[in-house]
């Protein structure tokens, strides 16, 4: 008669290393449209009306550049031209490189319907992250 114990411990086990390959094989992501009320995902038949959407706080490095423009002086602290404001005529400005720390990056207000998207499920399934926009290569 088979051990019991020894066919616990290896269903245990056969189950356990599923779970585990399952992972430590990465997190799959899917292509995606954005809907009049949801998220489409192309391998999933439902729409996912409460998906999520990754907000990224980041680093931007500038890298040495110029620009031409003019100067105009003075004005108030929305850009408005005061009385007796003079613009100056072409200049070029000349920028050092330079980082800035905490940009926010807000995908979420530049994404609507028809949008192409790529998503992370989570949660087993159940949720969706999504992670970009997706637009073809002109």
């Amino acid at each position: 008669m088979p051990d019991p114990f020894k066919q616990l411990a290896s269903i245990l086990e056969m189950r356990m290393a599923g779970h585990v390959a399952r992972s430590v094989s990465g997190v799959l992501c899917e292509l995606g449209t954005i809907t009049a009320s949801g998220l489409k995902l192309d391998s999933f038949k439902h729409e996912i009306q409460d998906y999520l959407v990754a907000d990224w706080l980041v680093k931007i490095h500038f890298p040495v550049f110029s620009l031409v423009g003019t100067a105009t002086s003075p004005v108030n602290d929305q850009g408005i031209d005061l009385p007796g404001a003079k613009t100056t005529s072409l200049t070029r400005y000349d920028f050092l490189t330079r980082e800035v720390d905490e940009v926010h990056l807000e995908l979420k207000a530049d994404i609507k319907p028809g949008d192409r998207v790529l998503a992370v499920p989570v949660n087993g399934g159940q949720d969706a992250v999504v992670i970009a926009k997706v637009i073809a290569n002109a």
